[in-house]
């Protein structure tokens, strides 16, 4: 293996954690994808992770995860899948705007539709501030990540909405784009960050609707208050 580490450099613990990893992709994958594919995937996963990652020791749950999502994309680029819309949100950091907007999509969208995030520079970990704010509406999103995005993301979403990545989102010929003017949440506090996350909410409302997916009504203004106290 090329690239940030070597298999053999890695610990007994990590060694052991992947191969329960690969176990578990390959029993998802189960007549899908070969062990060859699932585990490049998995290594390719960690690799992108290795030289970001706070605690080495959770590496291997989020080359995992991720891997877990490449996954999926390739077999819905293969036709491998069930035909839900898939939306791609994209920012720079895969730290705020991108993961409030899959918090709110997978929320609102429930089985209906799948949502995934990326950034083209993504941060070590989630903003703390984003996670409040979508506490306030009942949306848990402390336990996403910030990843990259691959090819096979982007060619397996039917839309790809960017948010302040500029240049360094990928572009596909005859994928749909929407670009989302929102202010990065990076570093404002928590009463700055509540009206990026009601205009995420907004326009997330709004797409899922003109994807034809049936979403509740909008949280009332008593649930939608800031706790007090």
């Amino acid at each position: 293996m090329t690239g940030a580490y070597q298999r053999e450099d890695l610990s007994i613990d990590q060694q052991l954690a992947l191969s329960t990893a690969a176990r578990r992709l390959r029993e998802d994958f189960t007549g899908v994808f070969g062990t060859e594919t699932i585990e490049r995937f998995l290594h390719s996963s960690y690799e992108q992770f290795a030289t970001k990652a706070a605690v080495a020791n959770f590496l291997p749950l989020l080359a995992e995860r991720f891997a877990r999502q490449r996954l999926h994309a390739l077999a819905r680029v293969e036709g491998r899948s069930d035909s839900r819309p898939i939306v791609l949100f994209l920012c720079v950091h895969n730290a705020g705007r991108s993961q409030m907007a899959l918090g709110f999509f997978a929320h609102l969208a429930g089985e209906h539709a799948v949502a995934w995030s990326g950034g083209s520079e993504f941060a070590v970990e989630i903003n703390p501030a984003a996670v409040a704010v979508m506490a306030e509406r009942g949306i848990d999103i402390s336990s996403e990540f910030p990843k990259p995005w691959t090819e096979e993301i982007v060619r397996a979403a039917d839309v790809v909405v960017t948010m302040g990545c500029g240049d360094a989102c990928p572009v596909f010929p005859g994928k749909r784009y929407l670009d989302w003017e929102i202010d990065d949440p990076n570093g404002k506090s928590l009463d700055q960050v509540r009206p990026i996350r009601d205009e995420i909410e907004h326009r997330v409302r709004a797409l899922l609707g003109d994807l034809g997916v049936p979403v509740p009504g909008p949280a009332s203004a008593a649930s939608a208050s800031p706790p007090r106290g």
